[in-house]
């Protein structure tokens, strides 16, 4: 997840919204990088993701269910937010697990 999350947060540097509908490789990557940060969510244990609610551990992987099945409905502007503004956090937040869980 971690490792997916960050590649989706260096394609977007130095890019707009604009960006994603013009560049058809750009939106197809993210919706990619953002499916297969769903399916991993969907096999991190349990009692991993009791351990860390703050994660929102049902809603990344309903996206990546909605992105599945539902590809030819993506709404650019919601992939956007999610690649800009919850990214980031969820890089933070699994960058603590990854560094605790290996302790």
């Amino acid at each position: 997840m971690l490792d997916h999350a960050r590649e989706a947060l260096d394609m977007v540097l130095g890019r707009t919204r604009d960006d994603l509908s013009s560049d058809r490789l750009l939106n197809l990557s993210l919706v990619r990088l953002l499916e297969i940060i769903g399916e991993a969510a969907r096999r991190v244990p349990d009692e991993i993701c009791v351990r860390y609610p703050d994660i929102p551990w049902p809603e990344i992987v309903s996206l990546r269910n909605r992105l599945i099945h539902g590809y030819d409905m993506v709404d650019f502007d919601i992939l956007w937010e999610i690649v800009t503004q919850d990214l980031p956090s969820l890089v933070n937040s699994l960058k603590k697990i990854v560094s605790s869980e290996l302790e």
